[in-house]
């Protein structure tokens, strides 16, 4: 059920659909990661996560982990499940820091009550409204899903689904069974005015009813210049305050060191760590 930040074509299961040629073909799209990056952001901002904390978070439909690794580039932990044992693979081969799980989430979240702060699944649940086997039946199997997510989530935290629906009846039946299984909340939705940026977020609250997020894009003009550059402001500032930039040598070390309380063996660092290679002629 891996998210490749891609509308899928339903060609048969999907641990089918991707397979290793797959699997590899989308990992290896710089188009693919930079969309995929975009909405793990986003969907993790939409969670409303303590910022004084890391979280352990639950991601759905990780794939190749694309998505963990923006939530371990801010600072939490993760634990991924995907039904793709080929997508998981190439995970295991970019060594992604958050820990994997073979399984089908229509089977249900095989976890204790209360673990997870929070879960993120991007392009993944539309999935569970296909019936691939005579056996499934997609009102049952979302429920099973939403039911066990719901418990798997500490009280008061959020789920944040971005999905690709085909119609609005798929849109219904997946909002129905998430109230069904005590979940409140509502669809949040990005730039509904077009047709390309347009982005789909259940965004579910757990044990409270909390105010659904606005969506990106539904502002005035005016009022979406000024949203452009207090982000702007924001992102600099975070740096500002500490937050490495990306792929530098700090961000690097920084990632070596959390590699390293997870257990997990690391090069040891040198002067040549982090520092950009001379091009070859």
């Amino acid at each position: 059920m891996a998210g490749s930040g891609r509308r899928p074509e339903h060609r048969g299961p999907p641990e089918l659909f991707y397979d290793e040629a797959e699997a590899r073909k989308y990992t290896q799209n710089s188009r693919v990661v930079e969309i995929q990056s975009q909405m793990s952001e986003r969907a993790v901002e939409l969670l409303g996560l303590p910022e004084d904390r890391p979280c352990l978070l639950l991601d759905v439909g990780c794939g190749s982990g694309l998505s963990g690794d923006y939530i371990s580039e801010v600072g939490h932990y993760w634990i991924g499940m995907d039904i793709s044992p080929a997508m998981l693979d190439v995970a295991v081969e970019r060594e992604v820091e958050g820990d994997l799980l073979l399984a089908d989430v229509g089977h249900g979240i095989p976890f204790r009550p209360g673990m997870f702060d929070g879960c993120i699944s991007i392009s993944a649940v539309q999935w569970l409204c296909n019936a691939d086997k005579k056996s499934h039946s997609p009102p049952k199997r979302l429920y099973r899903f939403f039911s066990t997510l719901y418990t798997a989530l500490a009280r008061g935290s959020r789920a944040v689904l971005q999905l690709y629906p085909e119609n609005s009846e798929q849109l219904e039946l997946i909002t129905a069974q998430a109230m069904r299984a005590g979940f409140t909340g509502g669809m949040v939705v990005d730039y509904p005015n077009s047709a390309k940026a347009k982005k789909f977020f259940l965004c579910l609250f757990v044990g409270t009813s909390g105010t659904l997020p606005k969506g990106l894009g539904t502002e005035s003009a005016s009022e979406e210049l000024h949203q452009a550059k207090f982000t702007n402001e924001r992102t600099r500032f975070r740096n500002i305050k500490g937050k490495s930039v990306k792929k530098s040598r700090d961000w690097i070390l920084e990632k070596k060191e959390r590699r390293r309380r997870q257990g997990k063996e690391v090069r040891p660092d040198t002067k040549y760590t982090g520092r950009k290679r001379r091009p070859h002629f």
